[in-house]
């Protein structure tokens, strides 16, 4: 399992866990923008060669939504880190 920190005072984010995928939803509620931080984890999943691994929905709000498969999991959380969306990032 992994455990992940981020900086509570600049996005909200929460994990819901369905049959076959995970639900992402981050809103952004700090003053710095983290609009190219998630368009760059968007790209990342987007030019692979699998279409149905991630799904992305951004809102007016600042608040994005990201479906993924579990078997992506892993994956995704990597790259919420590599993009510095994430602070840190630990097998449990």
């Amino acid at each position: 399992m992994l455990a992940y920190t981020y900086d509570e005072q600049q996005i909200e984010l929460s994990e819901t866990a369905n049959e076959g995928d995970v639900e992402f939803r981050i809103r952004v509620i700090g003053n710095e923008s983290f609009d190219q931080e998630m368009k760059a984890v968007q790209n990342d999943f987007e030019h692979n060669e699998v279409l149905t691994d991630v799904f992305f929905y951004a809102y007016k709000d600042h608040s994005y939504q990201f479906i993924v498969r579990q078997d992506y999991y892993t994956d995704f959380i990597l790259a919420l880190l590599k993009h510095r969306i994430l602070r840190s990032v630990e097998w449990k």
